[in-house]
């Protein structure tokens, strides 16, 4: 499956993806700039994405937990997720993700 990152300069790099795949780890095998600092543990706001529209409601709900996070992910909009919860599955095939301007370290104290 292909899933499209947009980088903040408006490139455009496709990536193969199976399903079962964490998007955030996609990301860091393609290079792309998703820190993950707490590796999964939504501890931090470092592998923020924003989401497509067309995709965002393909996803399950953002937890509570997840929600909080984003608080304090700099650019934050309607349909940012953390690339750390984001599984793949057939139906994300084309997923589009486009990469904030910044990412901010916000882990919690």
């Amino acid at each position: 499956m292909i899933v499209r990152f947009i980088g903040v300069d408006g490139a455009v790099e496709e990536a193969r993806g199976a399903a079962g795949d964490r998007l955030l780890d996609l990301a860091q095998a393609y290079g792309q700039p998703l820190e993950g600092t707490c590796d999964g543990q939504m501890a931090c706001s470092t592998c923020h994405v924003i989401v497509a529209p067309e995709f965002a409601d393909l996803l399950p709900p953002p937890s509570e937990e997840e929600e909080d996070m984003l608080d304090f992910a700099p650019g934050a909009t309607r349909t940012s997720r953390l690339a750390c919860q984001i599984t793949l599955t057939e139906a994300l095939d084309g997923l589009t993700v486009r990469m904030p301007g910044q990412q901010a370290d916000a882990r919690r104290r």
